[in-house]
């Protein structure tokens, strides 16, 4: 009984592997670096605007705005994805289903014909090479050699 064993890597295959984890490792070390940048900014700035109350009601003011275009944004958003999910179903109901019921049509057509052939020619067939096998058997058990 033979076992599956691995192959040995190439030495290219190992080189590239070493690295794709390389950079792996540095895309990770990347991540990490900006989310610690990011919260010593938000740390920073809390701090910032709590000893500046007039710079932090600009900075609100300013947020509030910046939330309502993005909300905005978003609305479109939404409407641009119920248009095209409006247009898949749309898709799904009038190309697709059509196209599934034609597909069932020809199965159950191909289904129908291969019985109609297996009753009609191959059972016929089959029957007929069993009796001549017979038939042979017997001429081999009596001695009869055709030549």
């Amino acid at each position: 009984m033979t076992e599956n064993i691995p192959a040995t890597p190439t030495t290219e295959e190992s080189a590239a592997h070493r690295a794709t984890l390389t950079r792996q490792r540095w895309a990770l070390a990347g991540i990490i670096v900006g989310v610690l940048v990011m919260v010593a900014l938000f740390v920073w700035a809390i701090i910032a605007l709590s000893s500046h109350p007039a710079a932090a009601a600009n900075v609100r003011d300013i947020f509030i705005i910046f939330m309502a275009l993005e909300s905005l944004l978003i609305g479109a958003a939404l409407v641009v994805l119920i248009i095209q999910l409006a247009s898949l179903i749309n898709l799904l109901q009038n190309e697709v289903k059509p196209i599934l019921r034609s597909t069932n049509e020809t199965v159950n057509t191909l289904r129908g014909t291969s019985e109609f052939l297996s009753e009609n020619l191959v059972e016929p067939v089959i029957k007929l090479n069993s009796y001549l096998a017979g038939l042979k058997r017997l001429f081999d058990l009596f001695g009869i050699n055709r030549k």
